[in-house]
């Protein structure tokens, strides 16, 4: 029970927070990014816990930069080329795949992660008594 109150207080924070990040940065959103938000933080702070928030922080950020990268295509496939509902459109990107992803914004994704990553971690142990974390680089 307390694992699914984690998943289900990381869910909602992390889809309110990249919702509203959205808005402030596009003007805009989608529910459909409520979503894939809430999903990428539960999975932050998940792989984090497999670990035991031992593994070098740049070995985080490149799981959790390959994590929201694939659903960010899988999700853009869904919703922009099945449903059609147009809700981004990577294509005037440089390095862009089916205007779904696309480097410029994987980078950006990177600093994000960064900071879910530690958001994650220390909600889960302030909050739900998990493990402190102890970050290192190398």
């Amino acid at each position: 029970m307390k694992r699914l109150s984690e998943y289900l207080f990381l869910g909602t924070l992390g889809g309110i927070l990249y919702y509203t990040f959205e808005v402030i940065f596009r003007g805009f959103s989608h529910w459909s990014m409520f979503l894939l938000g809430g999903f990428c933080l539960v999975f932050f702070a998940q792989q984090g816990m497999w670990t035991g928030w031992d593994a070098p922080l740049w070995k985080q950020v490149g799981w959790c930069v390959i994590f929201v990268t694939a659903c960010e295509f899988i999700t853009g496939i869904i919703v922009n080329k099945i449903m059609g509902w147009a809700v981004w459109d990577y294509t005037d990107q440089p390095f862009q795949l089916m205007g779904q992803i696309c480097l410029p914004f994987a980078v950006i994704f990177s600093g994000l992660c960064v900071l879910g990553i530690f958001l994650s971690s220390y909600l889960l142990h302030f909050l739900y008594g998990e493990k402190l974390p102890h970050f290192h680089v190398l």
